[in-house]
């Protein structure tokens, strides 16, 4: 049987991936008392974007983190499309610090898909979740994120064929309240929509025999 862990560990290259991913799955964590804590590594931040973006960002996942019920919260504030120009050790250092300060028995991590961001947060956090100590991670699962995951090419690079499901009918309200509070990422008629997310869900659902799911690919799993 597999244990319920205690601490759960969601690590986003920016505000909004992780309620694209793991929303769902965050609420129902949160609503079995699990703790959750989140760390974004990347923000809408200048030379490419604007600060005051950032600022908006930042203050959309505050509010979505307090309708999943997330404990604890770190954002490294590493500019956009910037991340793999950082001295890796030093991007795994950040990483660690917030790994060893959360402990968690789960952790999520972004897919290496489309997006470069994504790439090298998954390259340092499977690094940084490696089993070398004491404490480790015994579960370690990838998140898809619309549109980037799904912009692959399959054959020449990495395709996402999950093989872990989380049935998230109870808890896809929260997840649709969480995405409705980044107003300034989320937008009608496009990949990365409420109604795409929830046509998502739905299909990880029918794939699995329950009404809505989220889906993941194992990296470790170890009972």
């Amino acid at each position: 049987m597999l244990n319920k862990p205690k601490r759960v560990l969601v690590i986003a290259p920016h505000p909004d991936d992780e309620v694209l991913g793991v929303g769902g799955t965050i609420s129902r964590f949160s609503d079995s008392n699990i703790e959750v804590s989140v760390l974004i590594i990347s923000g809408h931040l200048p030379p490419l974007y604007d600060s005051k973006a950032f600022k908006i960002t930042k203050s959309e996942a505050k509010k979505s983190f307090k309708i999943l019920r997330v404990s604890n919260w770190k954002f490294l504030e590493i500019p956009a499309t910037t991340i793999h120009e950082l001295p890796l050790a030093k991007l795994n250092d950040e990483i660690n610090k917030f790994l060893n300060f959360t402990n968690p028995d789960w952790v999520f991590l972004p897919f290496p898909d489309r997006h470069i961001d994504h790439r090298t947060v998954f390259d340092s956090s499977v690094v940084c979740c490696r089993p070398n100590k004491k404490n480790f991670p015994k579960v370690v699962l990838a998140y898809e994120t619309l549109s980037e995951t799904h912009w692959n090419v399959p054959g020449i690079e990495p395709a996402f064929t999950p093989d872990f499901f989380v049935d998230i009918t109870n808890n896809l309200d929260k997840k649709k309240e969480a995405l409705f509070c980044y107003q300034s990422q989320i937008h009608n008629n496009e990949s990365r929509s409420i109604e795409a997310c929830m046509a998502l869900a739905k299909f990880r659902g029918s794939q699995n025999g329950c009404g809505y799911a989220e889906a993941f690919k194992v990296v470790r799993f170890v009972v």
